[in-house]
């Protein structure tokens, strides 16, 4: 039984039609939107009983629970870590102004007349802790200079 070039283009084709036609039914049978707007009570009631299912497992505790055992280790590396950037920020934010302040100061200074030395800007200042900037920079005694004998 020899088929002809035509039949079997014929049958092809309506193999074609077939499957396309059943793919188009099976993508209107799965488009989710479609089963939403199609059946809403149904849907809702599904998406209830999975919501009350997974309270029920403890997932969520467990889910927690394993996220804070693999973040302990990391969050004291990222703090100190943190720290340290914050600090190198602020001692060169502390250098900057500092700098930018005794420059005023000695352009002040030779505007008025006043003579201004280049060794009096880096000369450490008397009751500071630190003259490059940074955590812990001020007066040692702030209280060294409050008046005993006052009535505030």
């Amino acid at each position: 039984m020899a088929e002809t070039t035509a039949d079997v283009r014929r049958d092809i084709e309506q193999t074609r039609e077939r499957m396309s036609t059943t793919i188009a039914e099976l993508e209107q049978r799965l488009n989710i939107m479609q089963v939403v707007r199609d059946h809403p009570w149904p849907t809702l009631a599904v998406a209830f009983g999975a919501g009350v299912a997974l309270s029920a497992s403890g997932a969520d505790a467990k889910a927690a629970v394993a996220t804070v055992a693999a973040t302990k280790g990391s969050s004291t590396k990222i703090g100190a870590a943190l720290d340290d950037i914050v600090a190198n920020l602020m001692t060169g934010v502390h250098s900057a102004l500092q700098d930018r302040i005794d420059g005023w100061v000695n352009e002040l200074k030779t505007a008025i007349g006043t003579p201004s030395s280049a060794s009096a800007r880096r000369t450490p200042r008397p009751n500071m802790v630190a003259t490059s900037g940074g955590f812990g920079t001020g007066p040692v005694d702030d209280f060294a200079t409050v008046q005993t004998n006052r009535a505030d």
